[in-house]
């Protein structure tokens, strides 16, 4: 220490006073590492390649920074910001969440997401299809789209070539249901 400040602190007497006033001199005020917490927790986006796991446990701990310098947000509020931060794709989890009106724990949310990817990621390795329902621009039918391992849409599924080595229709074939009349369905029987 130098001259000047061992002179400040010479009256001083008692050690919490003196470290009163060091603080005060040196310590960064809390108003700006409280600023500089809430920007991160309210600017944070999930990353494009990033799990929803690593994506939650990063706001996580963001949250529980800003419980420990005591800012007054309420657990919904958390939640919504979380549910912000997420990427597009997981737009269908969300409105859900939201529709069904869940209280969940901020814990229990990041462990709905990571539940809902594991079982995107192993109904995508069993060869079932998770998909969702869009509609083409202009007039036709709806296409189903698959999700990735990350709950993002994949590209739409085309018409393909159809069955390759299949046998044509033909009314010859038909036996009506009702009448067991041949050459004719039901809709066509008399």
């Amino acid at each position: 220490m130098t001259n000047e400040i061992r002179k400040q602190y010479d009256r001083l007497y008692d050690v919490p006073s003196i470290m009163l006033c060091v603080k005060e001199v040196y310590a960064v005020p809390d108003r700006h590492i409280r600023y500089a917490a809430t920007k991160a927790f309210f600017g944070t986006k999930m990353a494009e390649r990033s799990s929803v796991q690593s994506h939650g446990v990063k706001m996580l701990s963001l949250v529980e920074k800003l419980k420990d310098l005591k800012l007054s947000l309420t657990n919904d509020t958390y939640i919504d910001v979380i549910l912000q931060s997420l990427r597009p794709s997981y737009d269908p989890f969300i409105i859900n969440y939201n529709m069904n009106g869940f209280e969940k724990t901020i814990h229990e949310l990041i462990n709905m997401l990571a539940i809902l990817v594991r079982e995107a990621s192993t109904s995508k390795a069993k060869g079932k299809r998770v998909g969702r329902w869009k509609r083409k621009k202009g007039k036709g039918k709806a296409v189903t789209t698959t999700a990735s391992a990350e709950g993002a849409p994949a590209a739409p599924k085309g018409k393909g070539k159809g069955k390759v080595g299949g046998s044509q229709w033909s009314k010859a074939n038909d036996v009506c249901m009702h009448c067991q009349g041949k050459e004719y369905c039901k809709r066509e029987c008399p």
